[in-house]
């Protein structure tokens, strides 16, 4: 924190004795350098921050801090007091009180201040030395980290220390110092009461430097994690009567809180000590204001347990799902560490083998995915969070044409005219109100294609892009590649080496800046006028859609919707439709008609044979068929997953030959549908209803003999209780 603090900015005697009083002495001090323009205006500012939530950290600390128009350049002030002041923190007064003051706009600078102090405000060599120093000088000094002390020439720890610094300032090209820029961080390293936490000199030669100030201080990478185990069951350090086990146990955690500053980090840093303290390999993932850099999948895989210490969701918590966990709230991370970390070995100890297999979606996200499986996964993230809003919008929109009929797009808005007692007005209320959640479906698609990408860095360019689509009428497509365009500038940004220093501002300010840009340049300038043509020539194909053609289209839709059942396939035959009622014509009306009534098929079918055949399928089988019938209906195709995971083979086809049935029928028959989704419940909304729910028949009809035939050509296995009772 060179340059934040002089001995000009340290009161060693402050005498206030309320924390208004503390912060105006502070602001003076940084007003008397010019660091500060108005005291007034300042503390005004300080005084609003402290009002959202108290500043007072356990362990007698205090740090109030703002972000200030009247502040000319970072600022960091310090005061000891003899007679403590009340920041409200839970064990009482403050004798340790830092006033940090940033310039407005500069919240990356905020954040780098706080989280850096918070982490060694957790060393207890740090805080001892700001209380016994004799001097303005040295108490500046060491904040800065300018005078740090050292190890004891004599103490064995100290040789271990320069080992491992020189083979890690090796490894990034730098030399070694003679000795560590800080006590504490020596004794991180290497302890000299548990030395076997260290990886041996070969693993930590093999290993990489971590760039990012807040990273894990345990020197272990991934593939140190991630050794094989001689034993399947962790032991008991504490346990004198336990033998020590040749690996060491291994933990993930992740913290965070609702601001994203000061305990996050130091829940982090309590943690990392206790872990050192038992002998355990610590790896943890700080989720703070400016952004996270997730753990490597095969850290998290290797890992025994998991601690969440957390007041705020834990982000992507699938990633650790399977591993035994203890989930508490940020401030037990800080207070009782070595208790997580206890209970968390023993809730391991007992948990079966099984809890300790990786993550689905850390299999999902393995680095050696090929690009369409990646590709894949990206724009099914999109799709995902963009259907909330077409059943929304889509339902609002379909209830309010079967209220006030079609020609409610043409009604006032309800902002300027509604009488509360006319059903046009309610009308127009749930279309306006539709059709307002309908506006965010480009934007999200590319947002969260961008977010699937990059991840939180990802929403920012993507939602620009996708509103950019918009714009210039590249509708649905065009938020498809606004979403890819926008994940793939942050991914080209974030490769951009910087220093460790301004890796904070990252995600807070450059690259949702420079993202920003790029997105729109391309959007606006390249790609957004040839896919706006391309969306107009596609509406138009669909507008024109009849006869074979259109049937043809109905039997590949029907496949699709079928083919996985939910699945990728699934979802793009269903964005597909959806899209088009965006921009709504008699085409798209049809199309989005021929995929919900090919995406009901398959759990109506299943049901179907489940009543008339039960005796070829099993018990559970036959429970399934019954909730199929109410799944099926209500247009969600995933109610046939139970019955394809069991038998694929038979399954499977049966439900692509109904599908395509149902689709090409929806097409002929001209069927067309206003709602995104609903099922049966939204017949009403359909153009030729009977016709409709006779094409649904005949799909679930073809589906139910093709596998009752199928599964009939075999003999079915007897269930575990007929074999007993036959035995």
């Amino acid at each position: 924190m060179s340059e934040l603090i002089t001995a000009e900015l340290v009161d060693l005697g402050l005498s206030a004795g309320t924390k208004e009083a503390a912060a105006r002495s502070l602001a003076e001090r940084m007003a008397a350098l010019g660091r500060v323009t108005d005291l007034d205006g300042f503390l005004a500012d300080v005084a609003a921050r402290e009002a959202q939530m108290p500043t007072g950290l356990d362990g007698g600390i205090g740090i109030p801090h703002c972000r200030s128009a009247h502040v000319t350049e970072p600022t960091l002030a310090f005061g000891r007091s003899a007679a403590r002041i009340d920041f409200g923190a839970p064990d009482g007064p403050a004798d340790l009180i830092f006033l940090i003051a940033a310039p407005d706009g500069a919240d990356s600078d905020h954040l780098t201040i706080l989280s850096s102090l918070a982490r060694q405000l957790m060393r207890q060599e740090f805080t001892d030395a700001l209380r016994s120093a004799d001097s303005a000088e040295a108490v500046a000094a060491l904040i800065r980290g300018d005078e740090p002390a050292l190890p004891d020439p004599g103490d064995p720890a100290a040789e271990e220390v320069a080992e491992v610094l020189a083979a890690s300032e090796a490894l990034a090209g730098r030399a070694a110092p003679e000795a560590p820029a800080d006590l504490a961080d020596a004794e991180v390293l290497a302890p000299p009461e548990a030395p076997e936490v260290l990886a041996d000199r070969e693993t930590l030669a093999a290993s990489e430097v971590p760039a990012d100030p807040v990273a894990p201080l345990v020197p272990a990478s991934p593939d140190t994690l991630a050794a094989p185990k001689t034993s399947a069951t962790p032991t008991d350090p504490t346990d004198p009567a336990t033998p020590e086990s040749s690996e060491p146990f291994r933990i993930v955690a992740v913290t965070s809180c609702p601001t994203g500053i000061a305990h996050t980090y130091m829940a982090a840093e309590a943690l990392e000590q206790a872990a050192r303290a038992a002998g355990v390999v610590f790896a943890v993932e700080t989720q703070g204001s400016a952004g996270f850099t997730k753990l490597d999948a095969r850290t998290i895989a290797a890992a025994d347990g998991v601690i969440f210490a957390h007041d705020v969701e834990v982000r992507e918590r699938a990633r650790f799902a399977g591993k035994p966990t203890v989930d508490v709230g940020v401030k037990a991370g800080v207070n009782r560490p070595a208790e997580l970390i206890a209970e968390l070995r023993e809730m391991a100890a007992v948990a079966p083998a099984t809890v300790r297999a990786a993550a689905p979606m850390d299999t999902a996200a393995a680095p050696e995915d090929g690009f369409a499986t990646r590709l894949r996964t990206w724009l099914m993230t999109g799709v995902s969070y963009m259907v909330p809003f077409v059943a929304a919008g889509g339902l609002l929109i379909a209830l309010a044409f079967a209220i006030g009929g079609y020609q409610i797009d043409k009604a006032p808005s309800v902002a300027a005219h509604f009488a509360w007692t006319e059903s046009a007005s309610w009308a127009a209320l749930f279309f306006q109100t539709g059709g307002a959640a309908f506006a965010f479906l480009v934007p999200v698609l590319a947002g969260y294609i961008a977010y699937g990408m990059a991840d939180r860095p990802g929403l920012v360019p993507g939602f620009v892009g996708g509103s950019i689509a918009l714009t210039v009428n590249a509708g649905f497509l065009g938020g498809l590649i606004a979403g890819l365009l926008a994940g793939g500038a942050v991914l080209a940004v974030q490769r951009v080496g910087v220093p460790p220093v301004l890796r904070g501002i990252m995600p807070v300010v450059v690259i949702p800046l420079i993202s920003s840009a790029v997105v729109g340049f391309l959007m606006f300038l390249v790609v957004g006028k040839p896919v706006a043509s391309l969306q107009k020539a596609l509406t138009d194909w669909l507008s024109g859609l009849s006869g074979a053609n259109a049937v043809v289209l109905g039997v590949v839709l029907g496949l699709m919707m079928c083919f996985d059942l939910g699945g990728p396939l699934n979802k793009c035959a269903y964005a597909f439709a959806v899209g088009g009622l965006a921009d709504p014509n008699d085409g798209s009306l049809k199309v989005m008609a021929a995929v919900m009534a090919a995406g009901m098929v398959p759990p109506l079918a299943m049901a179907l044979a489940t009543t008339v055949r039960g005796r070829l399928f099993t018990k559970a089988e036959r429970e399934n068929g019954k909730a199929a019938w109410v799944l099926g209906a209500s247009f969600i195709t995933e109610g046939a997953i139970p019955f394809a995971a069991a038998d694929p083979l038979r399954v499977i086809p049966s439900a692509m030959a109904g599908g395509a049935v149902t689709g090409a029928l929806s097409m002929a028959f001209d069927c067309t549908l206003r709602a995104p989704h609903g099922g049966v419940f939204v017949v009403p909304l359909i153009g030729a209803p009977f016709l409709y729910l006779l094409a649904i028949a005949a799909g679930v009809a073809v589906s139910a003999a093709s596998v009752i035939v199928l599964k009939g050509l075999r003999k079915p296995e007897p269930e575990t209780g007929e074999a007993l009772v036959a035995a």
